[in-house]
């Protein structure tokens, strides 16, 4: 497509507030070889460029995966529908070119070309550096780490300039999985302690704002819910150097418009369209569409116990069989997602995560569990989504409101900011809302330590405490850690049963990722934290 021909139909799409300036960012992207610029389209984007800043949002994931390395990384395999997989049990080095696992420590010997972005080499006080953050910085980073029982500065040691060494605490099974996810990226630690200060001793407030690692990519350019640009770093050494060279990644807030761009071949990728759209995308077979569910994830509804009624188990049951199950999956989802409802109710527990629990609409019991909790007259609260994802939450929210008013719970729905979504969550003041939760290693304890434990992380959203399940998960871990297989089985079983029988969130089913790219793109992966990879990615 000519220049000018890109301008027409730019202006004969349908007014949008993110349209009038995409001509500029196309014509920067037509002065590059187009085979080697990616143009990707989505609803929200990043309100953080570091991993470790508070309350950064899942699209900054996005920034930091890929402009940040790690000591390891996950190796591939061939997944559903033959594309490319992480391998959860299967690791290959990044910044680390060989790694010794002892009984109780790893050590990792580092590539010794690697350079920062600002040509500064890799080291291991570097390395030690960002372990120290990530365990240090408090909030979700350092949760994440403690659950590879990653919880202390003296656990990272340098051996030498190019060898460092991390102790463990106890056995777990978690902690080298735990080493190949986002948040133990390696920083540029002169550089951003030359830019920290007594308040922000970790330099937070520089690496929100500008990248300072030695990925694959650099971010040159970031106006904040606009646009994303991204270069290519041609000294990058942990892998083949992507084909790609420039990453523009756009906010396009309607979705009518970011479908309109990729079908008239003027965006390379989107996601987080409605699913309606990806149905009817994969029907035309103009575009590749890729749909694979989330890995150890759910879409739930969540109901903070600690704010009244929800602190009543039979209001929690009573919501529980209220919820329209099928019309979400059938009106918002379109048959893109794994049902997690209905499960007959003779079915055993399995020794699995996710799996459907045995609620199914139920109006009448709903009505029922009401009235014995006093409350047969219901009450009025409110539901809170995530505007970021408003596609998928808006028309659900809409269907829960209508079917929670015939028991007589009278809803007001809030629509929350992207920018500010996991602020508020961590505030856990809203009572009723809705979330995505996937757990990024693949292990029902996991997902279960991070969103029901009593230690309460940022991701036990409904501030959920039970000494009985807190004793199931540990039990678990433990059991992992040690080769306890049947302790394993029914700790695992026990705490599946445990959170359907409290039920402070409900899940609703288990969501599909999905993709849509035109077809000269090739390289797709499917990843834990479900975001791109763009050093697998070509045009061509």
């Amino acid at each position: 497509m000519k220049r000018r021909d890109f301008l027409k139909s730019v202006s004969g799409l349908a007014a949008g507030a993110a349209l009038p300036t995409m001509p500029q960012v196309i014509s920067t992207a037509y002065a590059d070889a187009r085979s080697e610029t990616l143009l990707i389209v989505s609803e929200g984007g990043p309100n953080n460029l570091d991993i470790h800043g508070v309350g950064t949002n899942v699209p900054g994931y996005e920034v930091s995966w890929n402009c940040y390395d790690r000591l390891i990384s996950h190796e591939m395999k061939t997944g559903p529908g033959g594309v490319p997989y992480y391998d959860r049990d299967k690791f290959k080095g990044e910044l680390a070119e060989d790694m010794k696992i002892d009984d109780m420590s790893v050590t990792f010997k580092l590539r010794k070309n690697a350079k920062f972005h600002d040509g500064t080499p890799v080291t291991a006080k570097d390395v030690k550096w960002s372990l120290d953050r990530a365990v240090s910085v408090g909030g979700f980073p350092t949760f994440q780490m403690s659950a590879g029982s990653l919880t202390k500065p003296e656990q990272f040691v340098v051996i030498d300039d190019y060898t460092v060494r991390v102790d463990f605490l106890k056995k777990d099974r978690l902690t080298i999985p735990d080493l190949a996810v986002i948040v133990p990226c390696i920083v540029n630690s002169e550089l951003v302690k030359k830019n920290a200060s007594e308040k922000d001793p970790w330099g937070l407030e520089f690496t929100k704002q500008q990248t300072a690692g030695s990925g694959a990519y650099k971010v040159t350019k970031w106006t904040a819910g606009t646009e994303v640009i991204m270069e290519r770093n041609e000294d990058w050494v942990c892998g083949p150097l992507p084909k790609i060279k420039r990453v523009i990644w756009r906010m396009v807030p309607q979705a009518g418009n970011r479908r309109a761009l990729l079908e008239r071949g003027d965006a390379d990728i989107s996601y987080e369209l409605p699913n309606k759209d990806f149905q009817e995308m994969k029907a035309n077979g103009k575009l590749n569409v890729v749909s694979l569910p989330f890995s150890n994830g759910i879409q739930y509804i969540g109901m903070n116990v600690t704010k009244p009624p929800f602190d009543n188990p039979k209001v929690r049951q009573a919501v529980a069989y209220a919820l329209p199950y099928q019309k979400i999956i059938d009106a918002v989802m379109f048959g893109l997602a794994n049902p997690m409802f209905g499960a007959p109710k003779d079915k055993p527990t399995e020794v699995a995560w996710p799996q459907p629990h045995k609620y199914n609409t139920d109006i009448e019991k709903a009505k029922a569990l009401m009235a014995e909790a006093g409350l047969a007259n219901g009450f009025e609260t409110t539901i809170s989504f995530d505007l970021n994802f408003a596609g998928v939450n808006e028309p659900l929210c809409v269907l829960v409101q209508e079917s929670l008013a015939q028991i007589g719970i009278k809803t007001t729905i809030n629509k929350v900011p992207g920018a500010n979504w996991r602020t508020e969550l961590n505030k856990k003041e809203m009572p009723l809302f809705t979330n995505v939760f996937s757990g990024w290693l693949d292990y029902p304890e996991y997902f279960f330590y991070w969103c029901y434990h009593g230690n309460n992380s940022v991701f036990n959203t409904m501030s959920y405490k039970s000494a009985e399940m807190d004793k199931l998960i540990d039990g678990a871990r433990t059991a992992a850690a040690t080769g306890d297989t049947a302790t394993y089985d029914a700790d695992v079983k026990g705490f599946v049963d445990l959170a359907f029988t409290d039920i402070p969130r409900i899940p609703l089913y288990q969501p599909f990722v999905n993709v849509a790219m035109q077809k000269n793109i090739s390289g797709y992966q499917y990843w834990f934290h479900r975001r791109l990879d763009y050093r697998a990615l070509a045009k061509g």
